[in-house]
């Protein structure tokens, strides 16, 4: 009867058991060590194994590091269960540690682990000899990485794009210049339609009819000078009027210039001597210079258009000019961002 009592008590004690075990019995300061707990019990008991927070001192002087997930098994047919986990601590004082018994509560009942003993040792240092002793060693600097450089570049040749073309547009703004240069095909007239435009414009504006003659004999005769630079290929803007009849004479026939050097007689005498035309007469000079146009002039093939830059002065209105300096702070806003950030990536690469 005493027989079968105590087997059924060592039966029961044996339902759990708590195992741990050191990786070591010993360790320099600050290695880490790890301690495997180990507990078996009937499945689907609700097992609770120890915790200890970061750093926390198990025992004075034995701190705790950290742990690892609960292994767990099932043997005999799955009726029992073995629940294993690894805790890993840590000693700055070299002394011999007692590790006391580990609790572990199966369906809220305590169990208690194994005593363990741990021997944290020391470096010798051989302070006779100073130098043998080597302070740390220097920090190695990075590689360079051309991919990390590449963000920062390409918003650095970003901002030098903005700053370019925010001082364009703040130059052109202040010297009152377009923006944007306007190009357009212009057609390049023959020299005798261009003089026949001319004193068209002459008669639109009825100038010999007025009381000054001079302005009219003078872009009568500007008229003439011109067409016949055009025509005839030598500077009559910068000859008298003796001079330009000369030339002509080489290659005009008399009857033409008849007509021609009266004209600029009386444009002359009207010019520096103030002598005073009639009216008939001015209409008559006038005949005189489109008969000698229409008389020399040569009909040229029609020429292809050809580009013509045109540069206008802008006249902004004020809501114009207050939309153009908004976009300009806006622009000078995004720049200064772009400088920071450009900034701060240099120096978070830098560190």
């Amino acid at each position: 009867m005493a027989i079968c009592c105590l087997s059924a008590f060592v039966a029961a004690k044996a339902q759990v058991t708590v195992d741990a075990k050191l990786d070591s019995a010993g360790i320099f300061i600050g290695q880490r060590i790890g301690l495997t707990l180990e507990v078996s019990a009937d499945a689907g008991k609700e097992v609770e194994l120890p915790e200890w927070d970061s750093l926390q001192q198990v025992v004075p002087g034995i701190e705790f590091v950290r742990a690892e997930k609960t292994d767990t098994s099932f043997v005999n047919d799955n009726k029992r269960m073995v629940l294993s986990r690894r805790y890993y601590f840590t000693s700055f004082d070299s002394a011999l540690y007692r590790i006391p018994e580990m609790e572990v509560k199966v369906d809220g009942k305590a169990y208690k682990s194994n005593v363990l003993a741990l021997k944290v040792l020391t470096f010798e240092i051989d302070t006779l000899h100073a130098d043998s002793i080597f302070g740390m060693k220097a920090e190695l600097a990075p590689p360079f990485d051309w991919a990390e450089w590449r963000e920062v570049i390409n918003f650095l040749l970003l901002a030098l794009l903005i700053g370019g073309l925010l001082g364009y547009v703040i130059y052109r703004l202040k010297t009152n210049k377009p923006i944007l240069r306007r190009i357009r095909n212009k057609k390049k007239l023959a020299p005798h339609k261009v003089a026949m435009q001319k004193i068209e414009q002459i008669k639109e504006e009825k100038i010999w009819q007025s009381e000054d003659s001079k302005e009219y004999y003078t872009q009568l005769t500007d008229t003439l000078r011109n067409y016949i630079k055009e025509r005839y290929g030598f500077n009559a803007l910068e000859m008298t009027s003796f001079e330009i009849i000369q030339h002509l004479q080489e290659v005009n026939d008399e009857t033409a210039i008849a007509e021609l050097r009266e004209l600029f007689q009386t444009a002359d005498l009207v010019k520096f001597a103030k002598y005073s035309t009639l009216i008939n007469e001015n209409d008559r000079n006038l005949v005189s210079a489109i008969e000698y146009i229409n008389q020399t002039k040569i009909e040229e093939p029609e020429q292809k258009p050809e580009p013509e830059v045109i540069v206008v002065e802008e006249k902004r209105s004020k809501v114009a000019k207050r939309v153009l300096i908004g976009s300009i702070i806006v622009a000078g806003m995004v720049l200064v961002g772009v400088l920071v950030f450009v900034g701060y990536r240099i120096y978070m690469l830098t560190l």
